[in-house]
């Protein structure tokens, strides 16, 4: 049997309402349901092929869980010292660079 997801299901407010105190009171009241799949539906690319089962949390590699973590920003980059930071950051700095020089020169190019 694959893992257990679960997600939260809120109820649907209409906004700019009168009344803070109900919009909040229906936020706490969300509903957590648990989704039991073994697969994932709609993954499949090929024509006779499966969908892809869903693994335990473990059974994945670590690098997978690190997707969505937060990376500075250009501005934040620029204030630190180059010197001391680690090789990725600096990959980081360099590639966001590039893309602002890059969009400042199409744009000055774009008023003459």
């Amino acid at each position: 049997m694959g893992g257990c997801r679960t997600f939260a299901v809120g109820s649907k407010s209409k906004k700019g309402g009168k009344g803070g105190a109900a919009a909040d009171a229906s936020k706490a009241s969300t509903i957590i349901k648990e989704v039991k799949a073994s697969a994932v539906v709609g993954a499949n690319i090929l024509k006779d092929g499966a969908n892809p089962k869903i693994l335990q949390d473990s059974e994945y590699s670590g690098w997978l869980w690190h997707l969505l973590d937060k990376r500075p920003a250009l501005s934040e980059l620029r204030r630190k010292d180059i010197e001391s930071l680690p090789y990725e950051d600096i990959k980081r700095f360099v590639k966001l660079d590039n893309q602002a020089r890059i969009k400042e020169n199409n744009s000055i190019r774009a008023k003459n």
